[in-house]
């Protein structure tokens, strides 16, 4: 009977560490993985802005990953907000563009002022309810000012003009920091050397870039064509060509025959 007793006293005591671990552990669990903005801070891209000489160039590759699928090699993830604003995401991308309409509105409240407006939208983004389940990252600049914007009311501004986020947003900006000051190297070269490096080493990066430029010498924005202008072909109808080198050629023989007159009543003279 006392065997009995004890060996129901030392099961239900371990019964109860159990149970009490299991609890704990739910807990550091759920804490890890609710939903928050830190814990998908590293998206799956690479964009990356550069400042040198007055000219300002926001780069992103063009891959879309889902788990260890590839779904898309040419997304746009930069794009133009406003005259002399552009901006790169990487995150979600409904929850970017949500994001991006909010600038656009916080620009249009107070034109000219990215700063004011990238305080405004990291202020809404943090309190709203609904905003601030939206995961992305943006990177906006004008020709004065670079900023990085997060979900957690972070408004970043570079001190060496050289920006870069996603998950190859680290080996982006280590490149093009090493590169900013060579001479030689403008904005646009180093842009491009960079994201060439990080997509050799991220597997979430590829090498199908989307450039756009601000440049505040000229006060505007370029966006880089994908691939080089070609001449168009010539679609004039083969008859109409004909008709024209006829037409060519008795012009010149009427020109020939007027010639020859002249010269010949030079002669008589």
């Amino acid at each position: 009977m006392l065997r009995r007793a004890l060996s129901q006293l030392a099961t239900s005591a371990h019964g109860a560490a159990v149970a009490r671990s299991t609890t704990a552990a739910s807990g550091i669990y759920g804490a890890h993985t609710s939903r928050s903005f830190t814990s998908s801070a590293a998206h799956a891209t690479t964009v990356l802005c550069v400042r040198k000489d007055g000219e300002v160039v926001i780069m992103a590759d063009g891959q879309v990953t889902q788990g260890s699928q590839v779904m898309k090699p040419n997304v746009i993830k930069v794009r133009r907000l406003q005259s002399g604003v552009v901006g790169g995401f990487a995150g979600a991308t409904a929850d970017a563009f949500t994001l991006f309409e909010r600038l656009e509105m916080k620009l249009e409240e107070h034109p000219g002022q990215l700063t004011r407006a990238a305080v405004e939208l990291a202020k809404a983004w943090r309190s709203d309810k609904y905003l601030r389940r939206l995961e992305a990252t943006m990177v906006v600049a004008d020709k004065d000012h670079t900023f990085q914007i997060t979900g957690g009311g972070d408004v970043i501004e570079p001190h060496d003009g050289v920006l870069g986020i996603g998950s190859g947003g680290p080996f982006a900006t280590a490149a093009a920091r090493a590169l900013i000051d060579l001479p030689g190297f403008d904005a646009l070269t180093i842009a491009r050397k960079a994201m060439n490096i990080a997509a050799d080493t991220c597997v979430y990066t590829n090498h199908n870039f989307i450039t756009e430029v601000v440049s505040s010498k000229e006060h505007s924005i370029e966006t880089l064509p994908d691939s080089p202008t070609m001449t168009p072909p010539d679609t004039t109808p083969a008859a109409a060509k004909g008709e024209a080198k006829d037409s060519e050629a008795e012009g010149k023989a009427a020109g020939g025959k007027d010639a020859g007159g002249k010269a010949a009543k030079t002669k008589k003279l």
